[in-house]
């Protein structure tokens, strides 16, 4: 390759507001999502808004979840909120009552509701292993055995999607209690497809890759500054868009995507699967981190 040739990368995605499935795709339909009031939830929320879904909101911090509810009420469709922590089955249970009670059955769940930071391992707290444990694995567990229970009582289809993470199949250094949460949450996607199939409820895996957005972390944001040149760093030779992230769910949970169940699908301009011919020199999670050596 030439020293001045310039590479095009993957090309940028339609406009916000297009979408490849048909208007009214999700007319009727309820929509819960988790970690909906922010970031990534709240972009997924919005692609299913513009297809017709009535949608519920769900965070524990409503001042986050009147502001979204606002933006999101604009692209036409109805949207109440619930304020809910997702590591307690008694308030899981409650959301989805007060989602009933507002719309009816939700048909379609999105649990993008996680907890995450960036630690080394030997530094990690048994709490801080609790809190994103508790609510990356068990709170998506809880709220998809609830969205379960009540279809197969009521004997209706559903679809449910878990926002999950390509170090479930790698590792994740620095990030070990997400990591192995996410692989928790992967491997319930695959689980519970095989045994809720039969009644007609889907389990799907959705990936984002970087897609920078307004709501991120201090913590995450300052690793990203520190990187520079993200675009440079993705075979896409750019960084993802919040869209992209929705335009996916709302393929997977349309009925256009009936036979697919059990999958995780990765979007991320296949950044996960990047390899160099030569591996670069190793740098501890510590020094990534800029802290000192451990002390005990």
């Amino acid at each position: 390759m030439a020293n001045d040739e310039v590479l095009p990368g993957l090309p940028p995605p339609p406009p916000r507001g297009a979408s490849a499935l048909p208007p009214g795709t999700y007319d009727g339909t309820v929509v819960l999502v988790t970690g909906g009031g922010t970031g990534l939830g709240k972009a997924v929320a919005a692609e299913f808004a513009r297809l017709g879904a009535d949608l519920v909101i769900a965070s524990r911090q409503a001042d986050r979840l009147l502001a979204a509810r606002d933006e999101l009420a604009e692209l036409g469709g109805r949207v109440t909120t619930v304020v809910c922590d997702i590591r307690d089955a008694d308030r899981v249970a409650e959301a989805f009552d007060a989602a009933q009670a507002a719309y009816g059955l939700p048909g379609v769940l999105v649990n993008n509701a996680a907890a995450n930071f960036p630690v080394p391992a030997e530094d990690m707290s048994p709490n801080a292993w609790r809190a994103v444990v508790d609510i990356t694995l068990t709170g998506t567990f809880l709220m998809t055995r609830e969205f379960a229970r009540r279809h197969l009582a009521a004997g209706t289809p559903g679809s449910v999607i878990d926002v999950g993470a390509s170090y479930a199949w790698t590792g994740g250094p620095g990030f070990a209690h997400s990591a192995a949460a996410k692989a928790g949450v992967k491997s319930l996607v695959e689980t519970l497809a095989v045994e809720w199939g039969p009644y007609g409820i889907q389990v799907n895996g959705l990936v984002p890759g970087l897609m920078p957005h307004d709501d991120m972390t201090a913590d995450i944001r300052g690793n990203l500054d520190r990187a520079r040149d993200l675009a440079g760093r993705q075979p896409a030779l750019r960084t993802g868009h919040p869209r992209e992230l929705g335009w996916a769910a709302t393929f997977l949970a349309s009925p256009y995507a009936r036979f697919i169940t059990g999958h995780t699908l990765v979007v991320d301009g296949a950044n996960w699967q990047r390899r160099g011919l030569v591996n670069p020199p190793v740098v501890p999670v510590r020094e990534q981190m800029g802290r000192g050596p451990y002390e005990g």
